[in-house]
């Protein structure tokens, strides 16, 4: 599982070329700050977290006052459980991972990073912090909010007991990301709030117009919007796909 093992956060980082910052994201400067003198000059730091414009901003500036390097970086891959014994060896094979340097990263460092990642078998996307966070919003923190509220009101003692019995492999399908651990989404969701805010208000509008062809019992449109997010995943899931740089060249 790992060469080496110690709570000494100086000793483990001393002769490192990379570090690779893998705590909630509101805990990242914390565990940083003490360890910096520690590193090597010209040693690179870079995260796992799914938020970068705070990440960067925090961390950015403290590393390259201390001589070293850092590249945000985001792996889209993992689940909802946690612990070692979950690990899987082809966890990042052909998954996406986002790194966000900005117009002060040092070109070699971004190289050592991308490298990092493509060594493992990912994807990379380049995009500036501030894009990568639009769009995760959408595409992973508001998912998991919906799963959370999906859960939390289906899955209410108020109704009858029965309702347990009848949650399927569509519910179970449709909240599974519900089961991520609390601590680590509470500092996502509060990092990302006000990109989840304007997305919760999208999704709002979206599940307004479905309503409205409910209430009216409009069967055609209730098609139309339903044939809409039909091929739209499907076109998704066709692995059609343009991968396109945003950012610093």
């Amino acid at each position: 599982m790992a060469d080496r093992v110690s709570t000494e956060l100086e000793s483990v980082v001393a002769d490192a070329e990379l570090v690779i910052l893998c705590t909630p994201v509101e805990h990242m400067r914390t565990v940083l700050e003490p360890v910096l003198g520690a590193l090597r000059r010209g040693a690179i730091v870079t995260d796992v977290g799914s938020v970068k414009l705070q990440v960067v901003r925090e961390l950015e500036p403290m590393v390259s006052g201390a001589g070293l390097h850092f590249i945000g970086s985001h792996p889209m891959a993992g689940g909802e459980r946690i612990g070692v014994n979950r690990a899987r060896a082809d966890l990042f094979d052909h998954a996406v991972c986002a790194i966000t340097p900005t117009p002060q990263s040092n070109d070699p460092a971004i190289e050592r990073v991308a490298g990092f990642w493509e060594g493992l078998g990912m994807r990379l996307l380049r995009l500036t912090p501030e894009l990568h966070d639009e769009l995760v919003s959408r595409a992973s923190h508001l998912p998991h909010l919906v799963a959370s509220a999906l859960a939390g009101y289906v899955l209410d003692p108020e109704f009858p007991g029965e309702q347990r019995d009848l949650c399927a492999g569509g519910f179970r399908d449709a909240t599974r990301i519900a089961s991520g651990p609390v601590a680590m989404w509470r500092g996502i969701l509060s990092a990302n709030r006000e990109n989840l805010v304007r997305d919760i208000d999208g999704l709002t509008a979206r599940l307004n117009d479905l309503r409205a062809a409910l209430a009216d019992n409009d069967p055609q449109t209730i098609e139309e919007l339903l044939k809409q997010a039909h091929d739209r995943r499907e076109h998704w899931l066709s692995g059609d796909t343009i991968f396109r740089t945003h950012g610093p060249a």
